[in-house]
């Protein structure tokens, strides 16, 4: 039903606040603001800022069709439409899985180790990762690959919003680098099993696509692929950088271990979990 009055803004963000209670988001008040914010067209953290000031009644209509989506679980990111990772905010959607917090450190681990020279993003998704290489690093060029063409269709639209430059490939895995000789490849590829997906909360799987998280009986499938074709195009002395499930990050350093790969070590996240595994191709080989 249509709002038929305006109403001040305080008022309509306890009432989203409400709502969203209601419905078991629990923080609901921030996210109420979140939403009114990109109801309201303001820049963050400015919906709470007048609450007396008056909201017309179609921006109030606005509110109420984002809350309500919202409200059945549709993920916020979603919702609003965007999503930050770290100094980004890029557009996000069902394409592409929604930028995790975790995969932030991933990118800080690269960085200490090698910012320069040719680098790749295989998985790239949403193309946060490449994104924020290309932003933080002094790589001569940034490649991002994804098998999926929606979801490289949604890694150019936040290309063309941060204007960065990255060069954008689709096919399988290392395929679409064909010859380049890489200084670094970072993925954060499919690693659950079919077992741990046919029981993901439907927050997830109800909205984020099946082909980014996946990875066949062991969750291993694409991570064990990935590490052997690593080594046809990462230069001797290059990096391989990935995001790993935590509960087989020790079983991903063994593989790159037993793939020729040195240095080979599990680092945590954020949280303090086992989440990233880094190798180096030796100097040797």
């Amino acid at each position: 039903m249509a709002v038929e009055a305006a109403l001040a803004a305080g008022s309509a963000l306890d009432s989203a606040a409400e709502r969203l209670a209601g419905s078991g988001i629990p923080e609901a008040r921030r996210e109420a603001a979140r939403l009114a914010e990109a109801a309201w067209d303001l820049p963050a953290g400015q919906a709470r800022l007048s609450p007396d000031r008056a909201i017309a009644p179609e921006a109030l209509d606005r509110l109420s069709v984002l809350v309500g989506r919202r409200a059945a679980g549709e993920p916020l990111a979603h919702v609003v439409g965007l999503a930050g990772f770290r100094r980004l905010t890029l557009l996000s959607d069902s394409r592409a899985l929604i930028p995790r917090p975790e995969t932030e450190g991933l990118v800080d681990l690269v960085l200490e180790r090698i910012s320069t020279g040719v680098a790749a993003d295989v998985c790239t998704g949403s193309g946060c990762i490449a994104l924020a290489l290309a932003q933080e690093g002094r790589y001569d060029r940034v490649i991002g690959t994804d098998c999926s063409g929606d979801a490289l269709a949604l890694a150019r639209q936040n290309a063309e919003r941060t204007g960065l430059p990255v060069e954008w490939r689709q096919g399988d895995l290392t395929a679409p680098l064909g010859s380049e000789r890489l200084d670094l490849l970072v993925a954060n590829p499919p690693y659950l099993t079919a077992a741990e997906y046919a029981a993901l909360d439907g927050s997830v799987a109800d909205w984020e696509p099946a082909l980014a998280l996946a990875s066949g009986a062991d969750g291993l499938a694409l991570t064990r692929r990935l590490i052997a074709e690593a080594a046809t195009v990462v230069k001797p002395g290059g990096w391989l950088a990935l995001e790993v499930d935590s509960t087989r990050a020790a079983d991903v350093a063994d593989l790159a271990a037993g793939s020729g790969w040195t240095e080979s070590a599990v680092y945590q996240d954020l949280y303090g979990r086992a989440r990233f595994v880094l190798a180096r191709r030796s100097e040797s080989s």
